[in-house]
């Protein structure tokens, strides 16, 4: 039987086998990756350039915009080369660099918005202490943190996926390097060896889940007891990005992995995970600057110096 020494590449799974339809995947693909790169492009330099936004929550903005950045650089580009080029192979080390990059900045990503949960938390339950509990130095300490435990996850997965004996071929049935489906060709039992990191995981995932639900919680209570109408608005202003962005990755993450497997196929599995690896990454920052009128006054004033710079 072959083993894990004998593959030196694996194939990904194409969206089709019609050409016509692979372009239009690679159009698809290509115009949603520029709008992230776009999106993202402009937050990292609002926050960057103006210094009204230097605060917690754009610092922490900023990381989150760093992290879709990553994300979606770490699985479109390949896909659109394949489209482009209709070729589905991937070497064994590339695939080896897409698992650890995808899990790093996913779970980066939601270490992150754990951290940003506690910022609106302090910065409404506790706004006298705002400044003393989210100084310059804790902040770039909880960053650290997020980025820090993201690539934990990401060694210790890569490491117990890449560990196993390949006994069923080299076909992958997803369009990226997808840490379930190289399960499938390892040996059978082997995959346990993976338990030990998807148990980290999940307790580390849970443990989070919990801190930003308790977080909020006391967040709409402290909110629904504002006597000033215009106060609740702008609490909710402030909080409800941050919950769009969560729900949006916690839903389309939970339906990936916990769908019933009744309803699940390989062209269901692939347009699900289109939905939670590229749209999070291009509509974050859609969903942030869209009830932020500091983020867009900071935007929008970037986008004039740039337009009277090349007039």
């Amino acid at each position: 039987m072959p083993n894990i020494s004998s593959v030196n590449e694996f194939l990904l799974q194409a969206f089709t086998d019609t050409r016509e339809l692979q372009l239009l995947h690679f159009a698809l693909f290509l115009g949603i990756y520029l709008a992230a790169l776009l999106g993202n492009g402009l937050i990292l330099s609002a926050v960057a350039c103006d210094h009204r936004l230097h605060t917690p929550m754009y610092f922490f903005l900023l990381n989150l915009a760093i992290l879709d950045l990553g994300s979606i650089s770490t699985t479109v580009p390949k896909a659109m080369a394949n489209a482009l080029w209709y070729n589905r192979a991937i070497s064994y080390q590339g695939c080896a660099a897409q698992v650890f990059f995808f899990v790093f900045f996913f779970g980066s990503e939601f270490y992150l918005l754990t951290v940003m949960a506690y910022d609106r938390y302090v910065a409404i339950c506790k706004p006298l202490h705002y400044g003393s509990l989210l100084g310059s130095r804790a902040c770039a300490q909880m960053a650290a943190a997020a980025w820090g435990s993201g690539i934990l996850d990401a060694v210790l997965h890569m490491a117990s996926t890449f560990s196993l004996p390949l006994c069923q071929g080299n076909a992958v049935d997803q369009f990226f390097c997808e840490i379930p489906q190289i399960l499938k060709l390892s040996c059978s039992d082997a995959y346990l060896r993976e338990a030990g990191a998807l148990v980290f995981s999940v307790f580390l995932g849970c443990a989070c889940f919990v801190f930003i639900v308790l977080s909020y919680v006391q967040i709409f209570r402290t909110v629904l007891r504002m006597p000033s109408e215009q106060g609740r608005h702008k609490a909710f202003s402030t909080c409800l990005p941050h919950l769009a962005v969560i729900s949006l990755f916690v839903n389309t993450a939970v339906f990936t992995y916990l769908k019933p497997s009744s309803i699940s196929s390989p062209s269901l599995d692939l347009v699900v995970s289109f939905l939670y690896l590229v749209v999070p990454p291009a509509v974050n920052p859609i969903i942030y600057s869209m009830r932020n009128q500091e983020l867009k006054n900071a935007l929008r004033k970037l986008l004039s110096y740039i337009l009277l710079k090349h007039q």
